[in-house]
């Protein structure tokens, strides 16, 4: 292994394991979990169900439909040969079982904040403390895990699948995606308890904080190889 590939993928399994503890932290603010899995914790929390085997079931759901865009790119352009690309979008799957397991494991060592507390107000700065880095680790988690080009994790690959698709930006793409997680997310909770679960404060704020810390952290890791490639020269 060439020292290059050895960085890479130092990187992309710190990326991962950075993402996993954001959203974890997120989770354990208390005031409303990040969007990517709101829905696999609003499910959980209704039904009473596992929410890393939720979790697991969502990201084979976004493997599912990162195959579905990708074979049709492929019949749009046979020329390209999208194998590899098909082939990490499988591997996504075992990669989930893995990550899944990780936020079982960093939840258990971070305390549940909403535990005890008398309304979302209630240690409103202490969870807020936590909040900002929960987003901070998120989008850096992603862009980092994304930006290695190995194999994603799902929430974030079908991010760049989208943004691949439709041209648009990896930080544009990851706020649209996210809007469309909570909308669904709303209306679960509303029709099947007449409530809002797993949405707050915190899952406003990681709208716009991840994908603008997405977008910074990709356009300074942009100057860097670009001064990088200038020193070379």
């Amino acid at each position: 292994m060439n020292k290059q590939s050895f960085y890479r993928i130092f990187f992309y399994i710190l990326g991962l394991l950075i993402l996993a503890l954001g959203l974890t932290l997120n989770t354990k603010a208390g005031l409303g979990v990040s969007p990517i899995i709101s829905v696999s914790y609003s499910v959980a929390q209704i039904f009473e169900l596992n929410f890393s085997n939720t979790t697991m079931f969502l990201y084979c759901v976004f493997v599912l439909v990162q195959l579905v865009l990708h074979a049709i790119q492929w019949r749009l352009h046979p020329e390209t040969d999208y194998r590899l690309v098909l082939l990490l979008d499988v591997l996504q799957i075992p990669l989930s079982l893995v990550f899944t397991r990780f936020l079982n494991l960093f939840g258990a060592f971070f305390p549940d904040l909403s535990a005890g507390a008398d309304g979302w107000t209630d240690r409103l700065p202490l969870r807020l403390a936590v909040l900002l880095p929960a987003i901070l680790c998120t989008g850096v988690g992603a862009a980092l895990s994304l930006s290695m080009r190995i194999v994603p994790n799902p929430g974030d690959g079908i991010v760049q699948t989208l943004s691949d698709c439709t041209h648009r930006s990896v930080g544009f793409t990851k706020n649209c995606f996210d809007l469309c997680n909570i909308t669904l997310t709303i209306l679960l909770g509303l029709l099947l308890t007449g409530n809002l679960v797993g949405i707050g404060l915190g899952t406003v704020l990681a709208v716009v904080g991840v994908g603008r810390v997405i977008a910074l952290f990709q356009h300074l890791a942009d100057k860097k190889i670009a001064r990088l490639s200038g020193m070379a020269a």
